[in-house]
């Protein structure tokens, strides 16, 4: 029994992460602020040094540096990647799976991502960064009307019109039409990887999940709205808290027209324990109790918390969190 619950979870954390539209929207965003990105990059900055030796590591450089910019912002901003550093901290990461920790680090990955390719194939499209890398390295045997005598050195000036010789601008053409090909044709083969890579993730993410295309589309919505509603009413919290305080202090606290309708409407906030913001605090994974879902940890702490049976909450979910 222990087996078979164990793969039944297995199922679920596969799907969890990778079922919710806002994702693709999001991911789709992302994508074209990165093609914005890269087209004012080619207009206003791409400069190659045109000089044997920096061509390749400038071409390069061009095209790998801003790649790992945008993951490493991209893996900064993702929520999840906090959430599993807190699951860290709090918990050692005992209560995670390995199998969870996988899909976590998956969907961080994933939508860490989406800008760095976009940034490489629209950079291997447009074939500037390419063709100033690997110009140095075009065999001159292989181009017709070439000085047998012409070296990488000339051939790394090739990029740069202004220091072409006239004799060899013709050439040039030919070894630009020639770099831009291969470089085309790279970015259209990653395009094709990456299609067909989300393409089997969305048919394992309908195959493995545990809940309904409606039931999964409702979980996307209740987590959209509790997010919006728990940043929104800890803001309240936090200024209704910071006011009492303050009026400690002084002995009035000087507050604009809506935060005094909102201290008459609330009248005070008391702190939050460390435990209870812990306990909301951290990676979840779809559970249910007694049949009836547990959308998010907040949820979970609702439930429990309505029972007072907050040891029972602590102790639920030893292995999967």
């Amino acid at each position: 029994m222990a087996a078979a619950a164990l793969v039944t979870e297995n199922f679920k954390f596969v799907s969890l992460f990778f079922k919710s539209k806002d994702v693709m929207i999001f991911n789709g965003l992302i994508a074209l602020g990165t093609v914005a990105s890269q087209t004012a990059y080619n207009v206003f900055a791409f400069n190659c040094p045109c000089s044997s030796g920096r061509n390749y590591c400038y071409g390069l450089a061009a095209i790998g540096v801003p790649a790992l910019a945008f993951f490493l912002v991209g893996i900064m901003t993702n929520k999840n990647t906090w959430d599993l550093v807190s699951e860290c901290k709090l918990r050692k990461c005992r209560k995670l799976s390995g199998t969870a920790a996988f899909a976590l680090l998956g969907t961080i990955i994933g939508r860490a991502v989406v800008a760095p390719l976009t940034w490489v194939v629209i950079s291997l499209l447009q074939g500037q960064a390419y063709t100033c890398a690997l110009s140095e390295f075009v065999d001159p045997s292989t181009l017709e009307g070439f000085p047998s005598d012409q070296g990488s050195e000339v051939m790394a000036k090739l990029p740069c019109q202004g220091t072409v010789p006239k004799d060899l601008q013709g050439v040039w053409a030919a070894i630009e039409r020639r770099l831009k090909y291969e470089s085309q044709l790279i970015g259209w083969l990653l395009v094709a990887g990456m299609s067909l890579a989300v393409f089997l993730i969305l048919c394992m993410k309908r195959c493995s999940s545990p809940l309904g295309y409606e039931q999964e589309d409702y979980w996307s919505q209740y987590r959209s709205n509790e997010k919006t509603l728990f940043r929104r009413t800890a803001a309240v919290h936090a200024r209704l808290l910071a006011a009492d305080n303050v009026k400690s202090f002084f002995g009035f606290v000087a507050l604009e027209k809506v935060e005094k309708e909102q201290l008459a409407e609330h009248q005070s906030a008391s702190p939050i324990c460390n435990t209870n913001w812990n306990r909301v605090t951290g990676v979840y994974l779809y559970r249910e109790k007694n049949g009836l879902p547990l959308y998010s940890r907040l949820n979970k702490w609702a439930t429990y918390s309505l029972e007072n049976n907050m040891e029972a909450m602590d102790k639920e979910m030893d292995v999967f969190s």
